[in-house]
């Protein structure tokens, strides 16, 4: 399946039924005596969160959302029906945007949660509302209410924990793939992550925490270069950013790219700096071990936490695991006493 992050709808919610214009046939009484009924509100459009959904794949082929009208009003004061309301599944992560203006309607993260998109028009009147003293036989009722209209953009936001960041072809892909049951495409060359891949990594037989590969970045990217700010808007869901560093190129090109990724956030987003992160010294099977510590020793320097790694041996996950399962615990506890963060 495709991943699909951004999408834009219409939605209509239903129109009201009418009311109706309807007399009884009694002796004695005007016209036999007004018994028109209301007519039935129009159903709401709903989004509710699914579980079971990651992307937002089917609004690509189904942009018009419509709920049912209601019913009209009929004789002897019976209301129409109600139309039923239609409910719109979206996956965990999915901002709502109104589209002309651009303002966040709704931010929906927990599974279950549903909030109305568009409200069902009220029903009519029928005429047996408007009977008076001096007017016993109206001959009038009420259209129903229109439904609302809207048009939203849709945007997915990735829930994970934790996050890999880094240059492309930095081992991340690799990473993810040797910590979970994900299979992301790994190839020898950059850009092989064109879509964002979540991952199960388990820690042990209770414990586990959602890992995302982001695709790799390049000098650029927070203005739309390479993959671009589409995939960097990811990075903001996570608890825990883990900057991957390929340090088979040498010391001089790591510090490069480790300077130029923290500078493309921080240009997207200041508070990503903000977010707890660990550094992961990739590839270290195939690097000059001399230059592995220097590296190390510099980053640690900046106030780092370094760990030396190869993806593609497993060594040094052992340790880079629970530390990244600590810190995402930390995170669900300050969440837990400072409630939702912002968007």
């Amino acid at each position: 399946m495709n991943f699909v992050d951004e999408a834009e709808i219409y939605v209509k919610a239903g129109d009201g039924g009418p009311g109706a214009v309807s007399f009884r046939r009694e002796k004695y009484v005007p016209r036999g005596g007004p018994d028109g009924g209301d007519g039935g509100k129009g159903g709401d459009v709903i989004f509710q969160v699914d579980p079971g959904l990651n992307t937002l794949q089917s609004f690509r082929h189904k942009r018009r959302f419509l709920a049912q009208k209601g019913r009209a009003g009929a004789g002897k004061k019976m209301h129409g029906r109600s139309g039923a309301d239609l409910v719109v599944k979206v996956p965990a992560g999915t901002i709502v945007r109104d589209l002309d203006t651009g303002l966040v309607l709704a931010d929906l993260t927990t599974p279950g949660q549903r909030w109305i998109a568009a409200r069902g028009g009220l029903g009519g009147k029928g005429n047996a509302r408007f009977a008076t003293a001096t007017n016993q036989a109206p001959r009038y009722s009420q259209e129903g209410l229109k439904g609302e209209e809207r048009r939203f953009r849709l945007e997915l936001k990735l829930l994970a924990d934790v996050g890999l960041v880094g240059a492309p072809n930095a081992g991340k892909s690799t990473l993810l793939s040797r910590c979970s049951a994900a299979k992301p495409k790994i190839a020898d060359y950059p850009f092989t992550t064109l879509v964002p891949h979540l991952g199960v990594v388990e820690v042990n037989t209770e414990e586990s925490f959602v890992m995302a590969d982001i695709p790799g970045l390049i000098e650029g990217a927070h203005s739309g270069v390479g993959m671009g700010a589409d995939f960097l808007k990811h990075i903001e869901r996570t608890s825990v950013l883990l900057h991957v560093l390929d340090v088979s190129v040498g010391m001089d090109e790591a510090i490069k790219q480790y300077e130029m990724i923290r500078q493309e956030l921080l240009s997207f987003n200041h508070s990503l700096l903000s977010k707890a992160t660990v550094v992961a010294l990739n590839k270290i099977d195939i690097s000059d071990p001399k230059e592995v510590t220097a590296i190390k020793k510099w980053l640690e320097a900046k106030g780092e936490r370094v760990f030396l790694i190869s993806a593609y041996t497993g060594e040094g996950l052992g340790s880079l695991i629970p530390t990244l399962l600590n810190e995402v615990k930390i995170h669900k506890n300050e969440f837990g006493r400072h409630g939702q963060e912002a968007v």
